[in-house]
């Protein structure tokens, strides 16, 4: 499904990848093989990284969210290894273990405000 917007949920051991539009929904989930859940190895996490980017692939903006290091960890590992995913990334917020449902809700609440902003010439 190529859609327009996309959010990412993610931690060290799983990923929640939705993809969306104004009428559908597609969610996805993929497991990290890391064994250092919490100890942030980027090189640990390199595949479990490119499955998400992957997964993205295709979509224009994407909204990062998760409790800890790891969507940060994620974007700058789109930086050096698949840029149009890197610029894709709109934002990276934290959020605690929302449902899919939330996450879709959170989502569209923000892209909501981040296009708004876009068309407006006074925030740029």
């Amino acid at each position: 499904m190529s859609t327009f917007h996309a959010v990412v949920w993610m931690d060290h051991s799983e990923a929640h990848v939705v993809m969306f539009d104004r009428e559908h929904t597609e969610a996805q989930r993929i497991k990290s093989r890391s064994h250092h859940k919490h100890q942030g190895k980027t090189e640990d996490l390199s595949q479990f990284f490119a499955a998400i980017a992957q997964a993205l692939s295709g979509t224009r903006e994407v909204l990062l969210a998760g409790p800890g290091l790891a969507r940060n960890q994620f974007r700058d590992w789109c930086a050096k290894h698949n840029a149009a995913v890197a610029g894709a990334v709109v934002d990276s917020v934290a959020a605690d273990h929302p449902s899919d449902a939330q996450l879709v809700a959170m989502a569209r609440q923000y892209f909501k405000k981040f296009d708004n902003m876009a068309s407006d010439p006074s925030m740029a």
